[in-house]
């Protein structure tokens, strides 16, 4: 079993072959997919196609998140998180908030309201009792400033973790999740020492598709059937065995999420 625990799978770079892909994923034994969110309209999408009847059987679970990515925060309008709290509380499969968080490298937003929208979106994670998903690129020491602040008030995962120790070990300690993606598979990643690290029971898998494909198809478009990929680079690194990593990968997210396979 694998479970790809972070997909933007509403992109309109999948609207040729969405099932195609889908059913692609369930061959490679890929049974739980997580559909991210980036803003409002994208949550809309994100509640629609968890409910279009056509998803169903030969293609994984499908559930999803509501939230609004650091890139989209200046595009946020009035009544955007009203809209996404909405959704996160009444949508039977929209099982988290985000993504969110703070990007810095691009810093396509500024970043004052990149830091209130993710502080909201982490408020209301608590109010909801729901988990977070939390984007953070190049924004390490705010981040862990926040999660010391209010980490241990909520359930987060730090998916496609690039950041450094320090990061990693407040996450951690806040009793925080974390992902990683193809990223990891990349002929020049060299943070091996902190994937070995992570505890077991903190660890997921993801795509992050359509972006960042792992090797040996990175420069495609990414798609969730090479979460396997993902799996397999991280079972090399920890020197584990790739059936022990895929179960208990997908158990972690199971957990997190608070799914029902």
């Amino acid at each position: 079993m694998l479970v790809d625990s972070h997909c933007h799978l509403t992109d309109s770079k999948f609207d040729e072959d969405r099932s195609e892909i889908l059913a692609r994923a369930r061959l490679a034994g890929v049974e739980i997919i997580l559909a991210i969110a980036s803003d409002r309209a994208d949550a809309e999408k994100v509640g629609t196609l968890l409910a279009d009847p056509e998803m169903g059987p030969g293609i994984p679970q499908l559930w999803g998140t509501a939230g609004v990515h650091p890139h989209e925060a200046e595009a946020a309008g009035e009544g955007d998180l009203d809209a996404i709290r909405e959704l996160a509380q009444d949508h039977p499969r929209i099982v988290a908030v985000g993504e969110t968080g703070l990007d810095f490298f691009y810093d396509h937003s500024p970043r004052s309201l990149q830091e209130d929208l993710f502080r909201e979106h982490l408020a209301m994670a608590e109010d909801l009792d729901l988990p977070i998903v939390v984007h953070s690129r190049n924004a390490d020491e705010l981040t862990a400033r926040i999660l010391k602040e209010c980490g241990r008030r909520v359930r987060g995962v730090l998916h496609c973790f690039t950041g450094g120790a320090e990061l990693l070990e407040t996450a951690l300690s806040a009793g925080w999740m974390v992902s990683y993606t193809g990223i990891i598979t990349f002929k020049k990643y060299d943070a091996q020492a902190l994937v070995r690290s992570v505890p077991r029971d903190r660890l997921m898998v993801e795509t992050d598709a359509p972006y960042l494909a792992p090797v040996p198809h990175r420069g495609r478009r990414n798609e969730p059937s090479y979460v396997a990929q993902v799996a397999q680079g991280l079972a090399a690194i920890r020197g584990e065995d790739l059936e022990e990593v895929e179960g208990y990968t997908s158990e972690n997210a199971v957990r997190f999420f608070n799914l029902n396979p």
